[in-house]
């Protein structure tokens, strides 16, 4: 869990987020050390992140081309910042170099180049020229770090720093492992990577599904993803598992008895090579909060003989860097690897579309920590999803299966984030220019993206939409529930609303109820890039209410804005935290050490044990320091469903504090750092992949954070422009009921 808190940055994904156009080189390098990709209205060159306290951002003052990395101290001498640049370690070597160009101004302590090589719990090799003492004023020139490349390296760390005072500008970088340039240098080859048999299909043809051949297919499925992340060759990159399950699958669907079967899965495992003894081996940590079983292997119904090979692979298990899914170097969720989607094939045949089914299910059974709080065992979802895998008809019907699956195990950080391209089509492209919600179980118009089409619209903010296209929005919404997955169901309505007006066509009929009067009109739909849904409601990320309340929105908050809230609110009678959107800057820390009189207990993870696959362990509670002054007025934080992921762990953290009220309804209950999963047919889905609890133990995953007062907006609030939440707040502060 090592510097866990500096990289648990959590994104917030909608499913319909518009990218900005990229500019870059007409060479196109793999990595940005040159710092000329960007993306229009970001700070920061394209792939490069920050570390430390001091500005960092890009420029157009240059060592060559438009754009070079420049850090900026604001005086701050104890300090430090870092533009860094991060890349896996997936290459072989024995020494590696970083190269680059360096202007200092004015620089009082040192800046350099830093290089850093991690492995899985540690830092292995580090150099950030501290000891060159570089400081002053200094046009360009070229500076290099060389470091020895450990074989167990995980993560390469390329930055500049400023430690101290001044301003320093970056640029060229160029990075080598054994003299070769990282831009060309090949990753490490696997035998796996060599096999391309059926990059054209699977060719998998299957019979009519009897229970008894589902019965085989589930025990393939079972079975093909113990080994895949279980067998020391399977780990090493030997195999491409993916074309392995074609291989034996003709033969499996040839078979007539679990007999026949359970011989040619005995032989397929035998064809693999010996395993070794296992000296290293864990055993299962008594403390673990999940932990792995093979019970699985006893109620197959298996022979003997093939429960004894499963059993002897577990306790001789692969122990080294697995081919197909590592801890991500910093926060330690599932990294799923050389998973390829196979985005060539819309419709992927049968084969594929089993192997989306097996990936699936084995990645949420071996490494997802809430998979126990799901509502099905997930022991069943294997089986009822195979005959809806192979048999879905086409494109449509198989991504959505896909969403189905996901829906199941209720993370509202799953969904399809990629892909889903008939699904999309489905829904339509079209939308009206408004924002609804359930509110009272009714569908309301709570505010406009785009205001110039209020008049064209004719429904007001307040309104209820009570039909859609002569449906009822209660049989709208029901006929869209299936593809929606969530946590909770304020984040499920949350979800469904967004779509509960969206249309191919391009108008739609509605009926609501304005100024209680029933009413109907034909709306004019918009292209979803045309309207703002996206566009941040906040103007002003503080403000004084009344001179004596402090108001903070994390929606657009940034590092630089703490110290000047802190100066402005010190002697008010509390602050308002609004937590009712996603932080723009991961202030947990740094903001809530304000409101902290000692160090504090906030949060602990489950993290996966990647030599034991499905065990989760719990790691010791995270504290929030002290800062420097300690905040004495009352603080009230504002949650609802909107507040997702990062936004649920601020909100733990600043729950810690001494004098803090909650305010507002459940949160979205989907925290934890996001791991990413490719599918066949281009899809693109996530779980949550850590889990997240208090530091008693207490859930938050689909929990959410439960306010101290609950308050939900209500129809006549809306009617009349009233924050009720943001007024509750006010009283508490105020002491008034």
């Amino acid at each position: 869990m090592r510097n866990i808190f500096l990289t648990f940055i959590i994104l917030f994904i909608s499913s319909n987020t518009f990218v900005a156009a990229q500019q870059s080189t007409s060479s196109d390098p793999k990595f940005n050390f040159n710092f000329e990709k960007n993306v229009s209205g970001e700070k920061l060159p394209k792939d490069w992140f920050k570390w430390g306290t001091y500005l960092v951002l890009k420029d157009t003052i240059a060592y060559s081309g438009r754009f070079s990395g420049k850090i900026v101290s604001k005086g701050k001498k104890e300090s430090f910042g870092c533009i860094t640049y991060s890349i896996p370690a997936a290459y072989e070597g024995k020494s590696i170099t970083l190269k680059g160009f360096m202007k200092t101004e004015n620089v009082k302590g040192y800046a350099g180049l830093l290089l850093r090589i991690d492995g899985r719990d540690e830092t292995l090799e580090f150099d950030n020229m501290n000891k060159q003492k570089i400081e002053g004023t200094n046009d360009w020139k070229e500076y290099s770090i060389t470091l020895k490349y450990p074989d167990e390296a995980k993560a390469i760390y390329v930055a500049g720093i400023v430690s101290g005072e001044g301003t320093a500008w970056f640029d060229n970088f160029i990075v080598t492992i054994d003299g070769k340039d990282l831009q060309n240098y090949p990753k490490k080859q696997y035998k796996a990577d060599l096999d391309t048999t059926f990059d054209s299909g699977s060719g998998i043809t299957f019979p009519t599904l009897t229970e008894a051949k589902i019965t085989d297919l589930e025990v393939m499925g079972r079975i093909w993803g113990f080994l895949k992340y279980h067998h020391p060759e399977i780990g090493k990159g030997n195999y491409n598992w993916d074309y392995e399950l074609f291989r034996i699958l003709p033969s499996l669907l040839k078979v007539n008895s679990a007999i026949k079967r359970d011989e040619l899965l005995i032989h397929w495992i035998e064809k693999m090579g010996e395993v070794s003894t296992c000296t290293k081996c864990e055993k299962t940590d008594e403390k673990a909060v999940l932990k792995p079983n093979m019970i699985w292997v006893d109620e197959l119904h298996l022979s003997q003989n093939l429960k004894e090979k499963l059993n002897f692979l577990y306790n001789n298990r692969f122990q080294g860097r697995h081919y197909y899914v590592e801890p991500d170097h910093g926060a330690e969720n599932p990294i799923f690897k050389n998973e390829d989607n196979y985005d060539e094939m819309t419709y992927p045949d049968a084969g594929f579309r089993l192997l989306s089914l097996y990936r699936y299910w084995n990645m949420i059974q071996y490494y997802f920590p809430y998979k126990h709080i799901t509502d099905k065992d997930w022991n069943t979802v294997l089986r009822a999803y195979i005959p809806k895998f192979i048999n879905a008809s086409n494109e449509l019907a198989y991504e959505i299966a896909v969403l189905h699956i996901i829906r199941d195990i209720e993370d509202t950080h799953a969904g399809l984030w990629g892909g889903g391209d008939q699904f999309h089509k489905m829904l339509g492209e079209n939308m009206v220019p408004f924002k609804v919600s359930f509110v009272e179980d009714q569908l309301v118009v709570v505010k406009y993206y785009n205001p110039e089409h209020k008049e064209v619209s004719k429904v007001k903010v307040g309104d209820v939409i009570t039909h859609i296209n002569g449906m009822s929005v209660a049989d709208r919404k029901n006929e869209l529930y299936t593809y929606h997955t969530a946590s909770n169901e304020p984040t499920r309505n949350r979800n469904i609303a967004v779509n509960m007006l969206r249309s191919s066509d391009k108008e739609i009929e509605i009926a609501y109820i304005s100024d209680g009067i029933k009413q109907k009109h034909t709306l004019p739909l918009y292209d979803l890039k045309e309207l703002d849904i996206y566009k941040k409601d906040a103007k002003e990320c503080y403000k004084l209410l009344n001179k004596d309340i402090g108001y903070v929105t994390l929606e657009i908050i940034q590092q630089e804005d703490i110290q000047e809230i802190k100066r402005l609110f010190k002697n008010t009678k509390g602050i308002i935290v609004d937590i009712r959107n996603y932080p723009s800057a991961f202030v947990s820390y740094s903001f809530g050490s304000y409101f902290m009189s000692k160090p504090t207990d906030f949060v602990k993870f489950t993290i996966m044990n990647p030599k034991n696959p499905g065990e989760f362990i719990m790691t010791n509670s995270i504290q929030i320091l002290k800062g420097s002054e300690t905040y004495k007025g009352k603080l009230v934080v504002l949650i609802n469903e909107e507040t997702q992921s990062s936004a649920e762990y601020t909100s733990m953290a600043l729950r810690a504090a001494d004098n803090t009220t909650i305010v507002g309804s459940t949160t979205a209950g989907a925290d934890g750092n996001i791991s990413y999963i490719n599918l066949p047919g281009g899809l693109k889905t996530a779980i949550s992949g850590i889990g997240i609890y208090y530091p008693d133990g207490g859930e938050t995953q689909r929990v959410g954070i439960v306010p101290d007062v609950e308050v939900k907006p209500t129809i006549k609030g809306i009617q009349q422009g009233k924050d009720e939440v943001l007024e509750k707040a006010i009283q508490i502060i105020r002491n008034e009921k």
